[in-house]
């Protein structure tokens, strides 16, 4: 059998995530599972904005020397990107808020992009 189950690493791994399931079924620990997606969430998000504050600390004399609308754009948009992601991540978004979401997410990105392009054409 462990020959069987080497051979086959994804039936290995989905073995394993049954497992996982049936225990937590089992033992009914439905709480305690909710409670660790929970704060895997935190966490995630917690992630994301420390990558984006790295990011910005890295590139913030460059961005400074930008004009007051390039730089009231760019910052207004991450404010944006953040404040969606935020309510993301608090309330969910059902139906088409989704749509909304990826709209804001979109716009705001396309935003900050045009900004950066514009500040950084070497033509």
């Amino acid at each position: 059998m462990p020959k069987f189950l080497s051979d086959r690493p994804t039936l290995r791994g989905f073995l394993i995530i049954g497992l996982i399931a049936l225990v937590v079924v089992a033992l009914n620990q439905y709480t305690a599972l909710l409670a660790i997606a929970m704060l895997l969430r935190i966490a995630f998000f917690l992630a994301v904005a420390f990558f984006v504050y790295l990011m910005w600390r890295e590139r913030r004399g460059e961005i400074d020397s930008w004009s007051t609308r390039e730089r009231v754009v760019f910052y207004g948009s991450a404010l944006l990107i953040v404040a969606a992601i935020g309510l993301y991540f608090w309330h969910g978004l059902p139906g088409y808020e989704q749509l909304g979401f990826l709209g804001v997410l979109a716009g705001a990105g396309y935003a900050m992009f045009r900004v950066w392009r514009g500040r950084h054409s070497y033509s």
